[in-house]
């Protein structure tokens, strides 16, 4: 039982701690094969020393890096693993090792002893524990092979850093959040939509982050998270499906608030230069300029390493935490004349009415512009979770910091607007000359008028028209620029960081092809090189921009639709009821993230409506993508619980619907054996079931020894079946014959309504050379069928339907464990899967079963590959009335709806057949005939009874003519249907006192000759078609 690892994080078993346990109070923790061989390689060496009663166990240890909660599980479950359970020596208690990813964590997973240990294990184990014999000597331990021993050759020393949750989440968002939309334009946004507006859209955007905040962090809380963050979380609660898109949009919404970011610093340092006359060319390129200069330096940081991020994040708060309170101290400060002249008066009830309503100005000037510019300065709420694999305990971290953080940061842009807009106007000149009059005794507002520049639209401060508002009006102003420069270069380094980390967690879930290229990793971090050069230069172009109020409203698009994803991941997990959907933070509702989710996307479309287009064309193209690919992942998503809820709702309320003809669908249950064994069967089946009706390939196991070999190869069957697109079930039973297993089949498969009506064989074409038992149980498995009142099809090709010769014996060997999970990589071609022209599909309709016989061709027809292909049908008639059948015929056709070309009527089926054909059917009989004339009565009879295969003369001569119309028939099938593409034969019902030999030999002379697919069908005598309407 080999175990897989993580070939990057596994380490090295170097020591192997000896650890002695007493046979009194304990058992062996471990547990051994029968017969004391070893399960697992790398098994512990148990030993036992003369001089004590106690047992010696060498247990292999794994010894990489781990959290120290990590490693008091481990403590924890070593001291678990010393108790066996009180049923058993080597029945172990529940422990943590039994349930850790080892692909995800790096740690080496240890296994349960299976039950097939538990069982032929437990008398040698329990009398080697405590005998001293070979049972208990070689009782295994982590079942870790010598190859994973050799790659885990180096053992790291480093803890790897984990935060708390102030400094891992709170401080995180808080220093995203406080970004440059705070200190460049909410001012300014005060000013455009008054104060009032301003706060009802800040608490619209803490409506719609606190929303997602509380989906985050349940779905963050319902397992461990290690990488990838948001992309990770929803991919995994939604699937690929979904989770691609998200993270695609997710990773550029990252790259465009880096940009953001850095534009807002571009712009202060442009705004100094301009202050100093030091402009590099104009204000626009000088933005472009110092930007891309700036995202350079970033870049070159991020290539460098990220360990100093964690210990500037303090410094950058206290710097922030710095100038707030010069802000609010510059409030309180009395203004002087210049800065009155510039629209400061501190604080004023007149400034403060006269800036609750809004002033809308210019081409921007209207409500949800506005939201769409201030909107993304509460995008960084995800701050947290994206790195939720480095915290401490990630299941209090994020709830706590990301909510606590959104409550700090709206207190403190309700704070900034409100006294901003009591202080400042929003006009004024700068020029200290724009008094009233000179009056020294004038103070305050009274003094000034600002009417001038007002009226010509010159003014150059004031709230609506200096985006340095904060500047001004704090005690310091350095410290408000110390201030957007470390908001913005936090934020703008952490999204660059963000960015690839998301980016390359979804490039290396291989969901979309081309771009796996960037998820390769670098260094002890696996840091993501390449996608750090490709955030920036997405950064870099959108840098050119130069225009902070363009980019704005982009973000708030892309983000919108990350978090309406994010709260209908949370709302589709929650409803539904998913046993694995078990978050630690209770304190969200399925109905609030709906709310949420919607609220989004409304939001999205009110604020840039042809950005929303665009971005909901980007996911639903790559959404279809994913789903029509179908990538090789199972994350165990709410998809795929809620389509067992659909199923399982569906398949519960069909139980009670009655059946009509009208909705009659051939659920077929086709004895395929290794459905790759007859891929011919399957697809023939598939052509007409697919998207349709039932299909289920039943495998029975005649040899008991077969029963492991079938649990092995399910799996890989299965993946056969969907490599092959063909819509299936596959299901193994094991039975003592073929006759009782197709029985059991035929009651026990299915659910409800959804159970088999049809049984679908192939054509048991070796019924001469093989076993005459054989041959019985055959006959008695479509006799058993016809009495449990179910449709029978016999599917005959010209070299058979079996090709296990001609594939590799190795493809499914039970001898090999690792072959078992692999599928063959070439799929063996059949003739249903090619075009099939303009042939003709032959419908020999000799007796009426109901409509199966019509419909199967119908079905056909409707495939694309059959499309083209004419059903012609012939039925027996006589000369006489030949036009008189062939009209009833053709109504009855059309009144059923089908789309017959062409109704032929067979005149002369009651002639004799030509004596050589009749004489081959006899040859084909002469091996099993019972020549009852020339012995002896009671020696017939001994015969009869050990022999009921052999017929009789008698029987032979009372066939005869029944024998005679079947051979006679196949002189017509051959004649009429050289060139057909299928021919479909009416099915004879085998008559209790018929010989199976006698019947099988029926069979074989209708469909002999063929040299195209022939198929023997007969439905269970009940209507299949109708032509009411009720």
């Amino acid at each position: 039982m080999g175990q897989r690892s993580s070939k990057h994080t596994l380490e090295e078993l170097d020591s192997v701690p000896q650890t002695r346990l007493s046979l009194g109070e304990e058992a062996p923790p471990r547990y051994s094969t029968y017969r004391g061989h070893s399960i697992f390689s790398g098994a512990p060496d148990f030993t036992r020393p003369h001089s004590s009663d106690t047992l010696v166990v060498s247990v292999p240890v794994n010894t990489e890096s781990e959290t120290p909660d990590q490693t008091s599980e481990r403590r924890d479950s070593r001291q678990d693993s010393r108790r066996p359970s009180i049923y058993s020596a080597i029945d172990t208690v529940p422990q943590l090792d039994f349930y850790i990813n080892s692909t995800a964590t790096g740690r080496i997973r240890r296994s349960r002893p299976s039950l097939e240990v538990l069982r032929k294990a437990f008398d040698d184990v329990e009398l080697g524990s405590h005998t001293g014999g070979e049972g208990a000597g070689n009782n295994t331990s982590t079942p870790v092979s010598a190859q994973d021993g050799a790659k885990a050759a180096k053992k790291s020393t480093a803890q790897p850093v984990r935060f708390g949750w102030v400094t891992g989440v709170m401080i995180r968002c808080m220093l995203n959040i406080w970004g440059v939309i705070m200190f460049l334009r909410l001012s300014w946004i005060t000013s455009q939509a008054g104060i009032l507006l301003t706060w009802l859209i800040i608490f619209m955007s803490v409506v719609v982050t606190s929303i997602t905040a509380l989906s985050v962090s349940a779905i963050s809380t319902n397992g461990k998270v290690y990488s990838g963050g948001a992309y990770f979380m929803i991919s995994r609660t939604l699937g690929p499906e979904l989770g691609g898109p998200i993270g695609l949009v997710f990773s550029f919404a990252n790259a465009l608030a880096c940009a953001l970011n850095t534009v807002g610093f571009a712009e202060t340092v442009r705004d100094l230069l301009k202050e100093h006359d030091a402009v590099i060319v104009d204000p626009v390129n000088d933005v472009r300029i110092v930007g891309v200069a700036t995202v350079t330096l970033l870049l070159l940081i991020s290539l460098a390493g990220m360990e100093w991020e964690s210990k500037t994040q303090v410094l950058f708060f206290f710097i922030l935490m710095v100038s707030f309170i010069n802000y609010f101290v510059g409030t309180l400060i009395p203004a002087t004349a210049e800065k009155q002249s510039m629209g400061f008066f501190s604080y004023s009830s007149e400034i403060f009415v006269a800036n609750l309503m809004p002033n809308w100005r210019g081409l921007e000037g209207n409500f949800f512009q506005m939201f769409a510019i201030f909107f993304p300065s509460a995008i960084g709420i995800l701050s947290g979770a994206n790195i939720c694999g480095d915290l401490k305990d990630p299941e209090t971290a994020i709830p706590k910091g990301t909510l606590t953080a959104i409550f700090w940061t709206t207190v403190s842009y309700l704070g900034i607007s409100s006294t901003v807009g009591a202080c400042v106007l929003r006009d004024a000149s700068g020029n200290v000359n724009d008094t009233v009059s000179q009056n020294a005794s004038c103070k305050g507002l009274e003094c000034w008028d600002f009417s001038q520049c007002e009226k010509n639209q010159t003014c150059k401060f004031g709230l609506a028209n200096n985006f340095q508002i904060l500047t001004m009006v704090s005690g310091f102003g350095p410290l408000i620029t110390a201030g957007i420069f470390s908001a913005t270069l936090s934020s703008a380094l952490a999204f660059m960081v963000s960015a690839p980390k998301v980016f390359q967690c979804l490039c290396r879930d291989n969901i979309y092809p081309y771009i796996g290229f960037f998820g390769k990793g670098y260094g002890k971090n696996q840091e993501p090189l390449r996608a750090y050069i490709l955030t920036y230069f997405i950064a870099i172009a959108f840098i050119l921009i130069a225009e902070l109020n363009v980019i704005a409203p982009l973000i708030s698009n892309f983000f919108l639709c990350s978090y309406a994803l994010i709260n209908f991941s949370c709302f589709h997990a929650s409803i539904t009821n998913s046993p694995g959907w078990r978050p630690s933070f209770r304190y969200y509702s399925r109905w609030t993230a709906l709310f949420g989710a919607v609220i989004s996307i409304v939001l999205m479309f009110l604020l840039t409506w042809w950005a929303a287009l665009v971005t909901f064309s980007l996911i639903f193209f790559l959404l279809g993508y994913v789903t029509y690919n179908r990538p090789a992942v199972n994350w165990g998503s709410s998809v795929q619980a809620g389509t067992y809820n659909m199923a399982l709702s569906y398949s519960v309320s069909l139980s009670g619907v009655e059946d009509h003809v009208k909705n009659y669908r051939p659920q077929c249950l086709v004895l395929t054996g290794p459905p790759n064994m007859r891929p011919a069967l399957v697809d023939f089946v598939s052509s007409f079931t697919k998207n349709v009706s039932l299909m289920i390939c039943g495998d029975i196991l005649m040899e008991s020894d077969k029963s492991a070999m079938a649990q092995r190869n399910t799996e890989a069957l299965v993946k056969w079946l969907n490599c092959r697109k063909v819509r299936s079930f596959y299901t193994p039973f094991a039975g003592p014959s073929l006759r009782e297993g197709t029985h059991s089949l035929l009651q026990a498969t299915g659910l409800g309504k959804l159970k088999p009506n049809t049984l679908v064989m192939g054509f048991k074409t070796n019924w001469q050379e093989c076993s005459p038992y054989s041959l019985e149980d055959y006959i008695a498995t479509i006799n058993d069928t016809f009495d449990s009142n179910y449709g029978v099809c016999l599917l005959r090709m010209m070299d058979g339907l079996d090709i296990s010769e001609e594939i590799e014996c190795e493809a499914f060997s039970a001898s090999d464990d690792a072959a078992s999970d692999e599928i063959p990589s070439e799929q063996t071609r059949t003739i249903f899967q090619s075009k099939q022209g303009k042939k003709t599909i032959d419908v020999y309709w000799i007796s009426d079963d109901g409509g199966l016989t019509l419909l199967v061709p119908y079905l056909l027809t409707r495939r694309k590959r059959w499309r083209q292909s004419k059903v012609r049908v012939f039925i027996v008639g006589d000369q006489q009335s030949l036009g008189e059948q062939r009209k009833e015929m053709v109504l009855l056709l059309q009144k059923f709806r089908l789309d017959i070309h062409d109704v032929i009527v067979m005149t002369d089926s009651e002639r004799p057949p030509l004596s050589k054909n009749m004489k081959r059917f006899e040859e084909t009989l002469e091996p099993f005939r019972l020549r009852d004339g020339l012995k002896e009565e009671r020696t017939v009879r001994e015969l009869r009874k050990d022999c009921p295969w052999k017929v009789s003369d008698k029987e032979l001569d009372a066939l005869k003519p029944k024998s005679e119309k079947k051979v006679r028939l196949n002189e017509i099938i051959r004649r009429n249907s050289k060139h057909a593409a299928l021919v479909l034969v009416s099915l004879p019902v085998p008559k209790t006192d018929c010989p199976s030999t006698v019947y099988m030999a029926w069979l074989d002379t209708l469909t002999s000759g063929l040299h195209c697919p022939a198929l023997l069908i007969r439905g269970n005598q009940q209507n299949v078609l109708t032509f009411y309407c009720q």
